[in-house]
């Protein structure tokens, strides 16, 4: 007897499915607040349409496109709190998600309606970019998501702890920003180099340029001759070196920079035959690795550069009173620093 074989329907066509209609970018009216007065409608633009080209942000501004209060604006017109800035409809680039930034505070050195003062941790980047994919102001962004306005007031490395500016509002930052460009601020770090540093050199007034290396790192060299291939592109760079303590092997020192170049205190000690302990780019590779490893100070472990921002004098952006921030050293530097006064 056959098996009785039950036919089976075919299952009805579905319909395709409708493609998306792209949504068609509208008009916005943008109310000028705080975080945005003073800026320039250009630079206002490139934020707000962060991915489109410079030159299309341009040629909607000379196209009349874009009106401050109704009328038309050129790029360098200033925007004033209160403002309505017509952002005309532009199609911004779709862009792969990022990655996901972990909200965190900082320690607060000091902290106002204007500006916030941190003790910046060593290994933490201050921004992201070049392989670091957030720093210290997009977690601080994230973990203070009512904030209209932070924005860095400047730089520390990555492998440098200590006292870091953030504004709150662009009215303290571009004051506070003047005050580092005109060296009208009072920026001293503590460095603990190799070697005894001789007490009476207390001026390095060399030369700084920035080159990139074969291995495509960027790198900074010292200038001493002006016969030098570079020397003409060398910028001037002034620290200002005070013997602090003389340790067992070493020397702590304070600097003070009188100009602002990149890994400037890290070039300068280097090159006076002081490089600073656990320095990863001009410092000694054999002896990082043996302090990190435990195999020098009775097994006690040290694996970070030993360079921290310990003072900050600034005019207040509102108020104008001087104000002296200190940020004390971090407990890993203290302890390093307890092990070399113990006497052999």
């Amino acid at each position: 007897m056959s098996a009785l074989r039950v036919p089976i329907p075919k299952a009805a066509a579905q319909a395709p499915s409708p493609a998306p209609v792209p949504q068609v970018p509208a008009v916005r009216m943008v109310t000028i607040d705080e975080g945005s007065a003073g800026q320039r409608l250009d630079n206002f633009l490139l934020r707000v349409l962060k991915g489109v080209p410079k030159t299309h942000v341009y040629r909607v501004i000379r196209a009349g496109e874009v009106r401050v209060n109704k009328g038309r604006a050129s790029a360098d017109t200033r925007l004033e709190l209160g403002d309505i800035v017509r952002v005309p409809p532009v199609r911004l680039p779709e862009r792969p998600a990022g990655p996901v930034v972990p909200g965190r505070e900082f320690p607060i050195v000091f902290e106002d309606e204007h500006l916030i003062a941190i003790n910046k941790p060593a290994g933490v980047a201050v921004h992201g970019g070049s392989g670091v994919s957030f720093g210290v102001i997009e977690q601080l962004r994230q973990a203070r998501p009512d904030s209209k306005f932070l924005e860095l007031v400047h730089r520390l490395d990555k492998e440098t702890s200590g006292l870091l500016l953030i504004a709150k509002k662009r009215s303290a930052l571009t004051a506070l920003q003047d005050q580092f460009r005109d060296r009208e601020t009072g920026k001293t770090y503590a460095a603990l180099v190799s070697g005894a540093w001789p007490a009476g050199q207390k001026v390095i007034d060399v030369p700084l340029l920035k080159f990139v290396g074969s291995d495509g790192e960027r790198w900074v060299r010292a200038v001493h001759d002006r016969a030098d291939p570079g020397a003409e592109h060398a910028k001037r760079s002034i620290s200002l070196v005070r013997l602090a303590e003389q340790l067992k092997g070493h020397s702590l020192v304070d600097v003070t920079i009188k100009t602002g170049r990149t890994h400037q205190i890290r070039v300068h000690l280097a090159q006076a035959g002081h490089p600073i302990v656990g320095d990863p780019k001009y410092g000694s590779f054999e002896a990082n690795r043996a302090m990190a490893r435990g195999e020098t100070l009775g097994g006690a472990r040290f694996d970070r550069m030993f360079l921290h921002a310990k003072r900050l004098r600034f005019n207040h952006p509102a108020t104008g009173a001087e104000i002296e921030l200190l940020a004390p050293l971090p407990p890993e530097c203290e302890g390093l620093l307890q092990l070399l006064r113990e006497p052999s």
